[in-house]
């Protein structure tokens, strides 16, 4: 059997099973991969944020009806997911949260979309959105749909924003731009559910993942976020101390660690602040895509 190339993800690993590593665990067309999971950030609940969730929920403020505060819900991320399954879950029995099934629940992406789909709601939540896959085409996708939806409505109803602390300004900025005329202008209120910040043993648990792959001929980095750049790029040894960006020393022909990034906002980011251009981007941001821009980059540098 030949020697699995280890495919090093920076995520923590969802539970009860993680899609990129059935993606990654099995041999396909030639490929075989092992991965290994880094936990780059850790999440916190913000009490203030989920008390101001949990009283809309408890006050019947989040549906269809005119006097309603809320029309509808949009998640980006799978914490925030996990920050509202947490307030479902804080009551069982006769004493549930009021039922959301009448209102759009809009996520960006499949891995979101996943999750919403799995919070214990019956009956389900209404998902829609995931085959837009970042903030930029989700707004206008929300745009038409939503008022769609309200389309009795000249003024639509506000929609909830469930955020973490450090988020894009896309959705908010799309939905609310002056320009939209008023039967499409969507006011969009955010509500930080989740603070976020890089855990202080992943560059030193990443440089030991390194050393004990040393002797493989090829690895893979895959990047999930921005966060945490500075450190993998650092434990890879890339990075000029004095400069803080990749150092003019560092050489493609040279190397066997490779990096793909989730999707353009990583690679961009890694671009702008580092002068390092990722060998794959995503086109989708799933294990589909991912394995798809690794499998096609290695077979286009055997050409």
């Amino acid at each position: 059997m030949s020697q699995k190339t280890p495919v090093f993800l920076l995520k923590t690993k969802s539970t009860p099973g993680d899609s990129y590593q059935e993606q990654f665990s099995s041999e396909t067309d030639g490929f075989n991969f092992e991965p290994f999971f880094v936990p780059v950030l850790e999440h916190r609940f913000k009490d203030e944020g989920l008390a101001t969730v949990r009283n809309l929920l408890k006050t019947k403020a989040i549906g269809t009806g005119s006097d309603c505060a809320y029309g509808g819900i949009v998640f980006t991320s799978q914490r925030a997911v996990e920050a509202f399954t947490h307030l479902v879950q804080e009551v069982t029995g006769d004493d549930r949260w009021p039922h959301l099934q009448d209102i759009p629940v809009y996520s960006v992406g499949p891995a979101t979309t996943r999750t919403l789909k799995a919070v214990p709601q019956q009956p389900p939540l209404q998902v829609f959105g995931e085959h837009t896959g970042n903030g930029e085409t989700l707004a206008p996708y929300i745009i038409e749909h939503y008022g769609e939806w309200y389309k009795d409505r000249s003024t639509k109803p506000p929609l909830l924003f469930l955020v973490g602390e450090q988020r894009r300004d896309i959705i908010p900025r799309k939905l609310m731009d002056p320009a939209l005329p008023s039967d499409k202008f969507i006011r969009i209120d955010e509500v930080v559910v989740y603070g976020t910040g890089v855990m202080e043993s992943f560059q030193e648990d990443f440089t030991k993942l390194l050393k004990e792959t040393e002797d493989h001929p090829a690895r893979w980095v895959v990047v999930f976020s921005p966060s945490g750049c500075d450190g993998m790029l650092s434990a890879l040894g890339w990075l000029n101390e004095s400069s803080g960006r990749v150092g003019d020393d560092f050489r493609q022909e040279d190397r066997k660690t490779y990096i793909a990034t989730i999707g353009p906002t990583t690679r961009l980011h890694l671009v702008k602040n580092f002068g390092y251009e990722p060998d794959v981007c995503a086109e989708q941001p799933s294990p589909e895509g991912v394995w798809e821009g690794i499998s096609r980059f290695w077979n286009e540098s055997k050409k």
